[in-house]
């Protein structure tokens, strides 16, 4: 496994490529596993936009989405957004251990998901609701004095397992937050409508992270799963998921190496996502889900999954 020096955590710079992306993503859910949210920044520096996402779910209640896919960039070298209806900072508290987010804006909440899919050019139609964030993702290790991070070697892009706390507002709700999470940090060319991808990430009952990739129709994959003395890279992943109406999983099985989960979808916040330049779609589907290990162990975790048309 490659390390991950802190300077990686700031900006970098685009090599010219349009659709060079810079992205940091961060998602959390509670000790219950039945609420959670992620926040997603991408940066397109060529395109002249960031992409932000907040997205929140809960068992058996609305998803809220705050998405503005053409928000201003960010003046460097951080990474506060300003836009209507929107305000949102992402903070490197200290490189590799401590990452903080802050949001105030307007969201909008529907109780079928799937009503990302078919926004037209006046956005999702729902119910307008205030929606706050603050909230910090703590590295999650062993206390040994070393700090987790999970570089892919192939890519320019790393995966560091959290304890996330902190404060979410959701209308006149204000939700106490210790829970878990996983934050990444990538940065290169991302052509969202080339290749279809699952990726997972997720935490055990008994403490055991992981963590895997696999891209649509190429063998192997990557992840990891964590030991006392790290995050172990692992190669063998197969994702088998059940489609549903709109692509949107309802079941599934996860296989990394010797760790088979049986995958429950919990609760959904997909996203649509439009080419800048020819209008091609590729759905998003990405969801809250509990697993149960194949020795019985359970979990929770998040799950997504490209889409290209």
């Amino acid at each position: 496994m490659h390390d991950v020096p802190p300077a990686a955590e700031r900006r970098h710079e685009s090599d010219g490529e349009r659709l060079w992306n810079e992205s940091y993503y961060l998602d959390w859910f509670d000790p219950e596993g039945r609420g959670g949210g992620y926040v997603r920044l991408g940066l397109y520096p060529e395109l002249g936009v960031s992409w932000f996402w907040c997205c929140l779910v809960e068992a058996d209640g609305p998803t809220v989405f705050v998405v503005d896919q053409e928000a201003p960039l960010p003046r460097e070298p951080g990474l506060e957004v300003r836009a209507p209806g929107l305000w949102a900072d992402l903070v490197v508290e200290a490189p590799l251990d401590h990452f903080s987010v802050g949001v105030e804006a307007f969201g909008v909440a529907v109780d079928d998901p799937a009503e990302a899919y078919r926004s037209g050019p006046a956005g999702l139609l729902g119910d307008r609701i205030p929606v706050g964030l603050d909230l910090g993702w703590e590295t999650d290790g062993p206390d040994t004095g070393d700090l987790w991070a999970f570089h892919y070697g192939v890519a320019t892009r790393y995966e560091v397992p959290c304890r996330v706390a902190g404060e979410v507002l959701v209308g006149d709700r204000r939700i106490d937050l210790d829970g878990w999470g996983q934050r990444d940090h990538s940065w290169g060319v991302r052509d969202w409508w080339a290749d279809g991808w699952t990726w997972c990430s997720g935490r055990l009952e008994d403490g055991e992270r992981f963590h895997a990739v696999q891209v649509v129709g190429r063998g192997g994959g990557i992840g990891y799963r964590s030991s006392p003395d790290g995050l172990v890279p692992e190669y063998g992943v197969v994702s088998s998921p059940v489609l549903g109406p709109e692509g949107i999983p309802t079941a599934g099985t996860l296989e990394l190496g010797d760790l088979c989960l049986e995958v429950e979808p919990v609760a959904w916040a997909p996203v649509l996502l439009t080419h800048p330049d020819d209008g091609r779609e590729s759905r998003f589907p990405r969801g809250l889900v509990a697993v149960t290990a194949a020795d019985g162990r359970r979990g929770h975790a998040w799950l997504e999954l490209n889409q290209p048309s």
